[in-house]
């Protein structure tokens, strides 16, 4: 009954916030990109949120807990430096197309092609389900736990209240939506670490080589392990987090154009206090010898088993406040991309906006079904999509940094990778093979761009270069 409680509390407060500060939108640049003239702190605290996802909640703590040092470093690490890596070509995105809303746009545009904007409307898209469905897998799990309702129920449930205050004003309603969940995880982050370590003897708690006591060092043999089996993969998929995700290009094109570098700098620091307190709390429970039932979630189980129990009421605020600020900029990112489809100029502006928010509809419904697949995970989701994501990192970098290549050599390097690293990656993680992992991982990412480029240098007849001008 506790859980029900709190989520009613916080979708009236999102819901209230939203219909309080902003005004409902009928479409335009102000629901897809608010004008493009957001500040800096709010946008900071927009892309802190946004990149608080599942596995920065989660896997941060479980590989604390599980792999010490070596687990929380390459997690956190990668996760931070994306964000700062992103800047100069969110930047130069917003210089080179200052009425811009979508990548898939800005490619279709520098080269002219469909088949271009196609290949991008599909990784974007598909990204958008896999990531607003480990969401609601993460925090269905836990809000099931804690409230003894069916998974699939808090599914329906996290995605209805997501919609409720994101289809009002669009990237308006998750922004503003989004700085009010951060300051809920940043007061919770405060609050539960520092009392953590009091109930526990202080910083003597504090175990950095992980349950097993194994993973003291990055550099040692387990150190290693790790970097490969899922620091290396992992920093691959983080880095190309951003460049593959519509959530972020969508917030370089609505934040103040002389704000950019500042929201996404801040945005990096404040994401960080995030996963590194999780990550305390995982060495906290391996100090104590404790022992959860599922090491994925050992950060709720600890906070359940030490605290009184009014204090999970602030740590369940917590943990919806960082899936659903991810669900609500996805809703935001899929209605975006909807501006990219052909659709008669006759087509009304309300007509537009129907196609938007059923776009939105379509985005839930089909992350409520794989969040239900049986036996699937957040971390083996979360390494997925990293990879899925990472197909388009080196095309997109290409471009904006204006190397000169050719729509047929884009076209295939992204089908490359997808077609022939993503399922080496898919055969290791499934069967926990790190050297398939990791070359997955290599290969989607490098493939994509040595095709392209190679590709490139060997034109179709007729066809001529649409970059690098």
């Amino acid at each position: 009954m506790q859980g029900i409680i709190i989520l009613i509390i916080y979708a009236l407060i999102m819901v209230g916030a939203t219909t309080l500060f902003t005004k409902r939108e009928n479409g335009g640049e102000s629901f897809y990109v608010g004008n493009r003239n957001m500040g800096t702190i709010v946008s900071a605290m927009s892309v802190a949120a946004t990149w608080i996802w599942a596995p920065a909640l989660f896997t941060s703590a479980e590989k604390a807990y599980s792999n010490g040092i070596a687990g929380l470093f390459w997690f956190l690490v990668p996760n931070v430096l994306c964000l700062l890596l992103f800047i100069p070509f969110a930047r130069k995105i917003r210089r080179e197309m200052p009425d811009g809303i979508t990548l898939s746009g800005y490619m279709h545009r520098k080269y002219e092609s469909e088949g271009v904007k196609r290949v991008y409307l599909f990784q974007l898209t598909v990204l958008a389900f896999l990531s607003t469905a480990v969401q609601l897998l993460a925090g269905g799990k836990i809000l099931s736990m804690a409230t003894g309702l069916p998974l699939w129920a808090m599914t329906i449930i996290l995605a209805v209240i997501a919609f409720s205050y994101s289809q009002i004003s669009g990237i308006k309603a998750s922004v503003l939506t989004d700085a009010i969940q951060m300051i809920f995880l940043l007061l919770a982050c405060a609050v539960f670490v520092p009392w953590a370590l009091k109930l526990n003897g202080g910083l003597s708690a504090v175990k950095l080589t992980g349950i097993s006591g194994e993973y003291g060092s990055l550099f040692s043999e387990k150190g290693l392990e790790v970097f490969l089996g899922f620091g290396l993969p992992t920093a691959i998929g983080l880095f190309a987090g951003p460049f593959g995700d519509q959530c972020f290009w969508q917030r370089a094109f609505s934040v103040r154009k002389d704000r950019i570098g500042r929201a996404f700098g801040i945005g990096a620091v404040m994401f960080a206090v995030v996963p590194l307190s999780m990550g305390i709390l995982g060495f906290i429970a391996a100090g104590i010898g404790f022992i959860p039932a599922d090491t994925g979630s050992v950060n709720f189980e600890l906070i359940s088993a030490i605290f009184p129990t009014w204090a999970l009421i602030p740590f369940m605020f917590m943990l919806i406040s960082g899936l659903l600020s991810t669900v609500d900029s996805n809703l935001c990112a899929i209605s975006s991309l909807t501006t990219d489809l052909k659709v008669s100029e006759k087509m009304i502006d309300a007509g537009k906006m129907v196609l938007s928010k059923g776009s939105m509809v379509l985005l839930l419904v089909v992350g409520i079904l794989i969040a239900n697949i049986p036996g699937l995970t957040v971390t083996h989701m979360f390494l997925f999509y990293c990879t899925f994501r990472a197909a388009t990192m080196l095309p997109t970098m290409l471009t904006l940094l204006n190397v000169q290549l050719r729509a047929g050599g884009v076209i295939s390097g992204i089908i490359t990778a997808l077609a022939v690293g993503l399922p080496v990656f898919a055969y290791g993680t499934i069967y926990n093979l790190s050297a398939y992992k990791t070359a997955g991982s290599l290969i989607t990412v490098l493939s994509a761009g040595i095709v392209s480029i190679l590709v490139s240098k060997f034109p179709k007849s007729g066809e001529v270069v649409r970059n690098g001008k």
